[in-house]
């Protein structure tokens, strides 16, 4: 099918925006990392069931299975973790703005080991869609009371939290560089181990205040956590390895970062919240962008 791996990427970013927007009052509720938490552990149920349910194979290769096992550590468990700190010292939008430009390492990653190669207007396509986006972000204002200081600890976190996120996606392709490897199955195995990883670091972390009796307790938030779990961890995760598979890494990443912007015309229906001329044009830039990459790569 044609652009199934670009098609596959757009999707998958506007499934994230979707689903973040429902999880947003959750995590208010019941804290981020208990949010993403409770998500992984519901979306490898769905995993699982899809597995039985259509016999699914499960074979891989060694080589394989190293290389979906570096993806999950290096780009959720590391990733996600260097993210969540850098949200802790200079807040939200100025982290946001620096893992925007995820794509550009994974397509200079892509281009170093994996000999992938696009052409001078695919990459020039890659930074509109990057600019735009970063305007989107930008014109974002923190939800705290207090405006986070930028640092050079918190800085260096949200690179890192990029850089992992980059790497992770170079071994996803590698990994199906080897062979046929069916989507719902690789999602699983890489939400497997970042399970593994990160449940015994939650029990460890006694601050954190365990969710599971305010879950079972309001059937409400249980909804939204199930919902948002089958859309944005089940099918956004597999739809965004379909898309690394079937296109080039820069041009995936890139397209799937566009769930800022996908937002937008959400947040004007559900909240009706007045967007800026910055955000319009940001978005607009953003899309121009991504028809670059359709069309001339």
């Amino acid at each position: 099918m044609i652009f199934l791996g670009e098609i596959s990427a757009l999707t998958a970013a506007a499934i994230w925006a979707a689903s973040s927007m429902m999880i947003t009052h959750v995590s208010q509720k019941i804290g981020s990392l208990q949010t993403n938490m409770a998500r992984m552990l519901v979306a490898l149920c769905f995993f699982v069931a899809a597995i039985l349910l259509f016999r699914l194979p499960m074979q891989l290769s060694s080589v394989q299975l190293f290389y979906f096992v570096l993806s999950s550590l290096i780009g959720i468990v590391l990733g996600d973790t260097f993210l969540f700190k850098a949200f802790q010292r200079i807040g939200a939008r100025i982290s946001m703005l620096i893992m925007a430009f995820s794509p550009a390492i994974s397509a200079l990653l892509a281009w170093l080991f994996l000999d992938e190669t696009l052409s001078p207007l695919g990459i020039l396509g890659i930074f509109v869609t990057l600019g735009g986006i970063a305007l989107v972000v930008l014109e974002r204002r923190e939800q705290t009371a207090q405006t986070p200081h930028l640092s050079r600890s918190g800085l260096m976190y949200a690179a890192l939290g990029a850089l992992g996120q980059g790497v992770g996606v170079i071994f996803v392709k590698l990994a199906f560089a080897e062979g046929t490897v069916n989507g719902f199955v690789a999602s699983f195995l890489r939400i497997l181990v970042a399970a593994i990883f990160l449940l015994p670091m939650f029990f460890v972390m006694k601050q954190v205040r365990n969710p599971l009796p305010q879950i079972l307790q309001d059937k409400r938030l249980m909804f939204v956590i199930v919902f948002s779990s089958f859309l944005g961890a089940f099918l956004g995760i597999t739809l965004s390895l379909i898309a690394i598979k079937y296109t080039e890494v820069g041009i995936a990443s890139t397209l799937m970062a566009t769930s800022p912007m996908l937002m937008l015309p959400l947040v004007r229906i559900a909240y009706n919240e007045r967007l800026s001329w910055k955000a319009i044009a940001g978005a607009c830039v953003a899309v121009l962008g991504v028809a670059m990459l359709f069309l001339f790569d």
